[in-house]
């Protein structure tokens, strides 16, 4: 071989080698950078930068990446630090398993000194929400890759640190990874991830403490992944323990949740689910997945509320523009303070066993204070949005000594804001007072009401046994409806339209206007009539219109024992006062039970009574008493009574007639129905 071509030799293999050497010598990853920034930006839809990149090549293969950076949208505020800063982060990846079965295996990932800033400005944009990358659609035949398989996780120093203002909320917390201890280590994992949260959320202050399984537990069905989760959001209290089989799909959940605190209300910022006030409560149940429904359920769920027991089933498909909730509840004692919520009054009695001091002071203050008898706390549109909810509830037993009302059964529904309660049943004895009521949200947060209420053979006995006192029998029918536009009761009410009409046949009237009217007057208004303190009700009836907030009397006669009572006058709803006259007349018109008539003034919730006094002749009794019946004998015929016999107010109100055509003075009227059995 000649020199030349030895030296030719020598330098086709030299050069590739020396480049190879120097190659190896002065290789540096950081090339590689701006390739792994950009396919991470474009999976992420946000700026991703990395400082440095190592890489150790070998079976598995170990890849450190220094001083990653998740930047912020570029139209976030520039002085608000970056999504996310990771000190280091290292990543096992199992090349042999990759070539052989093109699955991506990564054994272990490092995560070192991770800082998240999660934040949102008050009009709402955040830095937290990502446009994640699509996968591409799946072409006829084509199978989808399997899910990666990940290994152990090791979090060092993590922070976490938060500011929503919607949300009314900041808090900072920590997040890391430990050997096993407790629960975890029971369910035989090695390692755990624990985190630990506090400031504030919904205004309120806000602790949490977190004992998760490791990341190696997520992907391996053959183990169930434990869950400790405590929460303490002001008085609210939530704990979630047990375990699921797959947490990626969350199926085969074994969790008990337990919830409790003052007031169900104060769930919406945890729950989502907008909830009336209550008293206070504890209720526990399992928290369950149906991945067939998408649905998460909290079934079997037992607890109290205020004086009340409640069991049942609430289901909630998260999914969608807004989460959908099915509610099956049931009680089997029922004490109607605890429902004051849903009408906009202080729910729960200064009483309620399960309130603290300051609950049954603050009850106890808020009927003190509270000059108006209407409930005016607004109906809050925001949360009946929030939420579609289909609502069903059996009250099996009402609660109280001195509540008529013995059973209530509750379906309404809930969506995009408007409510439909269809049925509200209350039963009473035999009979039963139904409500059918639509609410429909419009400008200037007011809703507009549409309201029948029908009794429907309301049974007197039963109302009476709620005396403990008096006696009666017969029933009560009618039709009461009311179309208006509000945003509460007192508004409702004082803006409405509608009308009552009333019949009664049977019953006691001293224990009516004692224990039903709700008046502290009762005793004064039935000795200024008259009327001793027990005497049978033969019959009644009522017909009152309500125009624009204002009830006018249309007609008001009551058949007792002893007298004929009659009834005209005004309440302004709106104002929330009275101003009605009665009188009654002896049914032997003599002068010696000629009572004057009364007038009851003032406040709904504050009434006072004054007596009038007047000089009657013998012979002027008589005109006097039919005169001012004469009103209910012109609207008998168009009101609906809304029971099947009201022939016993017929046949009086024709003797009456009769009366009043002979004008024969002194004449008793004879024959009078008895009360219908």
């Amino acid at each position: 071989m000649t020199r030349r071509r030895a030296t030719r030799i020598g330098l086709f293999i030299g050069i590739p080698v020396l480049a190879i050497v120097l190659l190896i010598v002065f290789w540096n990853w950081d090339w590689f950078i701006p390739f792994v920034d950009a396919r991470a930006s474009a999976q992420l839809g946000r700026r991703v930068t990395i400082a440095h990149l190592h890489v150790r090549l070998g079976r598995t293969t170990r890849i450190v990446a220094d001083d990653v950076v998740v930047n912020n949208p570029k139209d976030f505020p520039s002085d608000v630090p970056p999504l996310a800063r990771i000190a280091h982060l290292g990543i096992d990846v199992d090349i042999m398993e990759y070539i052989h079965h093109s699955l991506i295996s990564i054994p272990r990932i490092d995560v070192n000194h991770p800082v998240l800033e999660v934040r949102a400005l008050p009009d709402g944009k955040n830095n937290y929400t990502l446009q994640l990358k699509k996968s591409p659609a799946l072409k006829p035949g084509q199978k989808p890759s399997p899910n990666p398989k990940i290994g152990d996780l090791t979090i060092e120093d993590g922070q976490l640190h938060a500011a929503i203002p919607k949300l009314r909320a900041e808090f900072k917390a920590t997040i890391a990874t430990h050997a096993a201890e407790g629960v975890v280590a029971s369910n035989g994992q090695s390692s755990e991830i624990t985190a630990k949260a506090d400031g504030t959320y919904a205004g309120q202050p806000i602790t949490a403490n977190l004992i998760a399984g490791a990341l190696l537990s997520v992907t391996n069905k053959t183990k169930p992944f434990p869950i400790d989760l405590r929460i303490a959001n002001g008085d609210t209290h939530v704990s979630l323990t047990g375990t699921v089989q797959d947490p990626l799909a969350f199926a085969g959940t074994n969790l008990d949740l337990v919830l409790s605190g003052s007031n169900m209300d104060k769930l919406y910022p945890l729950t989502g689910i907008p909830i009336p006030s209550t008293p206070a409560y504890k209720i526990s149940g399992k928290l369950n997945y149906v991945t067939a429904t998408k649905r998460i359920h909290f079934d079997d769920f037992r607890g109290v509320v205020g004086n009340s027991d409640i069991e049942g089933t609430i289901t909630e498909q998260p999914e969608g523009r807004k989460p959908d909730v099915t509610m099956n509840l049931a009680s089997t004692r029922v004490d109607l303070a605890d429902l004051g919520g849903f009408i906009g009054t202080k729910p729960g009695r200064a009483t309620t066993r399960t309130s603290t001091p300051a609950q049954r002071a603050s009850v106890e203050r808020s009927e003190a204070q509270t000059k108006s008898l209407l409930p005016t706390t607004p109906i809050s549109l925001p949360k009946l949005n929030a939420a579609n909810i289909h609502l069903h509830y059996d009250g099996h037993h009402i609660e109280g000594r001195n509540i008529p009302l013995d059973s209530l059964i509750v379906t309404a529904d809930i969506v995009n804001g408007a409510v439909n309660i269809h049925p509200l049943i209350f039963t009473i004895g035999t009979g039963r007072v139904r409500s059918d009521i639509d609410l429909t949200p419009e400008a200037d947060k007011r809703v507009q009401l549409k309201a029948k209420v029908h009794f429907d053979h309301v049974d007197v006995t039963r109302l009476m046994q709620a005396t403990h006192a008096f006696g009666g029998a017969g029933t009560i029918g009618g039709l009461a409806t009311i179309d208006s536009t509000g945003n509460s009761v007192a508004t409702f009410l004082g803006n409405g339209d509608g009308g009552l009409d009333v019949y009664m046949s049977g019953g006691n009237l001293s224990a009516l206007l004692i224990d039903l009217s709700g008046l502290e007057l009762g005793k004064a208004v039935l000795s200024a009539l008259g009327v001793p303190q027990r005497t049978p009700v033969e019959c009644l009836i009522g017909d009152f219109v309500l125009k624009n907030g204002i009830v006018d009397t249309r007609a008001l006669m009551v058949d007792t024992g002893e007298a004929l009572i009659g009834g005209k006058g005004q309440i302004d709803l709106k104002r929330q006062t009275i101003d009605f006259q009665a009188e009654s007349r002896s049914k032997n018109f003599s002068i010696g039970n000629l009572p004057a008539p009364i007038k009851v003034t003032g406040t709904l919730k504050h009434p006072s009574i004054g007596v009038g006094v007047k000089e009657l002749a013998a012979r002027g009794g008589l005109a006097a008493a039919l005169g001012f019946l004469a009103a209910p004998l012109a609207v008998l015929p168009t009101i609906e009574f809304g029971v099947k016999d009201p022939h016993a107010c017929g046949d009086l109100v024709a003797q009456v007639k009769r009366q009043v055509h002979t004008g024969t003075p002194g004449r008793p009227v004879s024959g009078v129905p008895k009360a219908a059995k």
